[in-house]
């Protein structure tokens, strides 16, 4: 299977080196792209440095999901791809058979169109956001039809571009990624595979480090996008459902688990719950 491999870049910092290394050390071979938005730290020269393409975009233009089909456009016009990774510059992978493990469903399943990876918490991240990796990343694989909407809800749609692999023919079936959507890309694109009949694999066994220290501003800001995600894009609940039960139970289950080690981290895990909600409810207003 020929895969192509392709991040989009801003700035990535000194751990982007890490990245880098790793992925030359994968067994998988790629056709390698970095999209990179006008970074000034020498993100894109580093990567020229490992024999990675650049492709350069003006940063006032990035888009989360018309940047990645501008970025696949070109890769897939150079080469003969099969399936496209996806990952963003903060993530490591967990050891080097981390991408072949990710697309080996698609040899398995031809009705896989969607492969995503588990994602584990980096060392320095907090409590909450380690609980947030262990309650969406579980230990165990799962394959997702659009029948499971019934047990799932809108988690049946659930996928994460910064670790996740697309079939060519899946992904171009469904017309590629969106580029009116502010993020939530990976998500649209999914629900659209599910609708048209393809499965999403959940590859638990594909790993990565990945998890943020968001602050409540923070929290807000992303939410607000979410938000608006969902007020733009209304097929997606009348199809699969709310997000507000499976919301609240998460909240519920993460304030238990903070208090068990630490009833302190509960008081910055209150605020920044807040934030969301706030944020969510903001969006959905605006549209």
């Amino acid at each position: 299977m020929n895969c192509g491999l392709i991040i989009p870049t801003l700035n990535a910092g000194e751990q982007f080196r890490t990245l880098l290394e790793q992925i030359a050390a994968q067994s998988l071979p790629t056709q390698k792209l970095i999209v990179d938005s006008e970074s000034s730290d020498g993100t894109a020269r580093l990567a020229k440095s490992f024999g990675v393409e650049v492709l350069t975009i003006p940063r006032k233009t990035f888009n989360h999901g018309a940047t990645r089909q501008l970025a696949l456009e070109h890769l897939a016009g150079r080469c003969a791809l099969d399936a496209v990774i996806f990952l963003t510059q903060d993530v490591l992978l967990r050891d080097d058979d981390s991408l072949a493990k990710l697309v080996k469903i698609f040899g398995a399943d031809s009705s896989v169109g969607l492969s995503y990876g588990r994602q584990l918490p980096h060392a320095d991240a907090t409590e909450e956001a380690k609980f947030l990796r262990a309650f969406n990343y579980p230990a165990t694989s799962q394959l997702r039809t659009l029948d499971d909407k019934k047990i799932f809800g809108l988690k049946t749609a659930f996928a994460s571009n910064s670790f996740a692999a697309y079939r060519l023919t899946a992904l171009k079936e469904v017309g590629g990624f969106p580029s009116h959507v502010p993020l939530c890309e990976d998500m649209f694109v999914a629900a659209k595979m599910l609708l048209g009949g393809w499965k999403i694999f959940y590859a638990a066994e594909a790993e990565v480090f990945h998890s943020h220290n968001f602050t409540a501003a923070q929290e807000f800001r992303r939410y607000v996008d979410i938000g608006k995600f969902h007020a733009r894009e209304p097929w997606i609940r009348e199809t699969f459902g709310s997000a507000e039960g499976a919301g609240k139970k998460f909240v519920l289950m993460k304030l238990a688990a903070l208090a068990k080690k630490n009833p302190v981290d509960c008081v910055g895990a209150v605020f920044r719950d807040a934030a969301k909600f706030i944020g969510y409810r903001l969006g959905r207003l605006k549209g």
